[in-house]
């Protein structure tokens, strides 16, 4: 049997640019078997049932074999990318109580100069992540890639990725190559995904404006979360929210900055009949990074407990376990508002997951 590893870095031998259909059935059979085994024996020594998972994970990210080849090409430095495999995401699923995980690519999306190169590479991410929703009835979903700024491309995808696929949602970065989700050449896609109601997932990118701010690019996590805000600022200001209602956008990492600085935004009431805080807190927003006693406070007096969503960020970051943890020993939320971030609250969203 081929190894996890050998099985990824074999590309372009199926429709998708996987492996052969049953090469990786076998692969994840035995891979999770293994991953059970450990809980089992846990169970057995002590006996007790293990706890049956029930969280769902609205970020939590994969990598196809295309994908890693891309940014281990451009040296981005994503190492826990380039050494993902569904196995180490059902294991950190299983550690934490995640029933499902709702798989997106990460920064720095698909496109890198070539139109018909970067529509390739997200037709393969979205078979790829397809495919594992198949293979593993309930455990994933998948926000789907798009190739922006190619802006035909991406229509043609969203197509093909919701219709076809059945994806939860696309993927968009908080900026594609200098354009933010309001500009105007973006105003077809998102016009496409209100009527749809789509759920459109953001991600924070490397801006093109300031990716070299400090020395050595030190200061890339905070640079990511301020793309966020502007990624806000955007859709806020150029009025898309009034005109696209029916989008539910999904902020990654609490929403940035744009939930701590309301008084610097308020200069976009001027398009918001509704007023400024009713758009913030139309927003969704997870908890990935976002779940410290600094923040938390004056995130949840902002946004609706109904309106904020279990994410991990995985393979970055703590693991499903400790954000479950640290979201709980804070104590911002009762019992029943816990249990409203952990699940309930994505079924609203996605409610095909009633059943895991």
């Amino acid at each position: 049997m081929k190894n996890m590893d050998a099985v990824e870095g074999e590309s372009g031998r199926s429709h998708s640019g996987g492996v052969p259909r049953r090469e990786f059935l076998i692969g994840l059979a035995a891979l999770g078997a293994a991953a059970l085994l450990p809980q089992a024996r846990s169970a057995a020594q002590t006996g007790a049932a293990p706890i049956r998972p029930f969280r769902i994970d609205t970020h939590h990210h994969f990598s196809a074999p295309g994908f890693v080849a891309a940014i281990r090409a451009r040296n981005t430095g994503q190492t826990p990318l380039m050494e993902w495999t569904p196995q180490k995401s059902i294991e950190d699923m299983d550690k934490g109580g995640v029933a499902t995980a709702i798989l997106s690519i990460s920064e720095p999306n698909v496109w890198f100069g070539d139109d018909a190169a970067a529509r390739q590479l997200a037709r393969e991410c979205n078979d790829y992540g397809a495919r594992l929703m198949a293979d593993h009835p309930g455990r994933f979903g998948f926000f789907a890639a798009l190739p922006l700024p190619d802006v035909d491309g991406a229509l043609r995808e969203i197509a093909y990725a919701l219709d076809t696929l059945q994806a939860d949602g696309v993927c968009m970065m908080t900026s594609h190559h200098g354009k933010y989700p309001g500009d105007p050449a973006f105003a077809p896609v998102m016009d496409e995904l209100n009527r749809r109601k789509a759920v459109v997932y953001s991600h924070p990118s490397r801006a093109a404006c300031c990716q070299n701010l400090l020395p050595q690019g030190s200061g890339l996590e905070g640079e990511l979360v301020q793309d966020t805000t502007r990624a806000i600022t955007s859709v806020l200001f150029s009025g898309t929210v009034v005109r696209c209602p029916d989008i539910r956008f999904l902020w990654s990492h609490g929403g940035g900055t744009a939930p701590y600085i309301t008084s610097r935004l308020s200069g976009a009431a001027a398009k918001l009949p509704k007023g400024l805080i009713y758009e913030l807190q139309k927003f969704y927003y997870d908890t990935a990074q976002a779940f410290n006693p600094y923040t938390l406070p004056s995130f949840k007096k902002l946004v609706p407990v109904s309106h904020i969503l279990f994410g991990t960020d995985f393979p970055f970051g703590a693991g499903s376990a400790s954000v479950a943890q640290g979201l709980r020993e804070n104590g911002e939320f009762s019992a029943s508002e816990m249990r409203a971030i952990e699940r309930e609250n994505a079924l609203g969203l996605f409610p095909r997951f009633h059943k895991t």
